[in-house]
């Protein structure tokens, strides 16, 4: 089956789990989902991942983050999608809920925050809001 936005369903799936509450979860791997987990990872909203080969293909395994039983992730919320790009130049990046979230930005030097995209001077395709 092919997946016309794989960025979209890789946040569902997250946003899934986290609603149920599971300790991980997993999805098809691409390198473009790799460098957004790491972003996550990064910023402390996600515990862990993994990419483990599965049947031949590979898979990305991520063990998601709880705090007293409550999901440290709780929104995410997909901004440029195929159908309408969102882009952005450094002075004007997004805050998210005043700083309490990040936006996920694809820019020339690879995926970052939008603070590290402000920092750097750097514009680019704003992929997705976390709080």
């Amino acid at each position: 089956m092919t997946i016309s936005d794989p960025i979209a369903d890789a946040l569902t799936r997250i946003r899934n789990a986290n609603l149920v509450k599971h300790e991980s979860v997993s999805m098809p791997h691409s390198n473009l989902k790799e460098e957004l987990i790491k972003v996550l990872k990064k910023e402390g909203y996600v515990d862990s991942y993994t990419v483990e080969e599965v049947k031949g293909f590979k898979e990305i395994n991520i063990t998601l983050k709880y705090d007293n039983n409550q999901s440290v992730i709780t929104g995410l919320k997909r901004i440029s999608r195929p159908g309408l790009r969102v882009y952005s130049k450094a002075k004007n990046m997004p805050r998210v809920f005043d700083g309490m979230g990040i936006a996920v930005v694809s820019t020339s030097k690879g995926l970052m925050t939008e603070k590290e995209a402000r920092a750097n001077k750097l514009g680019g395709e704003i992929l997705c809001y976390v709080w």
